[in-house]
């Protein structure tokens, strides 16, 4: 059965995005929103990187870091890996999308 494709708002570094999500992913969507979110706010706090696009740039990375590590430990299957690339992808999305509005 095929499940429809909604938009999730989701608020990062305050500011909200509305991100593309099949309903059996908003869950994740969020609680994955919410960690990068606290994530970016750890990385701006540190003073050491100005800028939204920076800050989530970083904050990719440790949390890539942080998988590859998990995986590599636990063995984990690349499914998760997937599932957290194409989260990644629809927040990337969604800001480069806020940001052309900024423009």
């Amino acid at each position: 059965m095929n499940q429809a494709i909604d938009g999730v708002k989701v608020s990062i570094m305050g500011r909200d995005f509305s991100v593309a999500c099949k309903e059996d992913q908003r869950h994740a969507l969020s609680e994955s929103a919410v960690y990068l979110d606290n994530k970016m706010r750890e990385i701006h706090k540190s003073g050491k990187v100005i800028g939204m696009e920076k800050c989530a740039i970083m904050a990719a990375l440790n949390i890539t870091h942080e998988l590859l590590a998990l995986k590599a430990r636990n063995g984990e299957s690349e499914k998760l890996g997937e599932v957290v690339f194409s989260i990644l992808e629809k927040i990337d999305v969604a800001i480069s999308e806020q940001q052309q509005l900024s423009i």
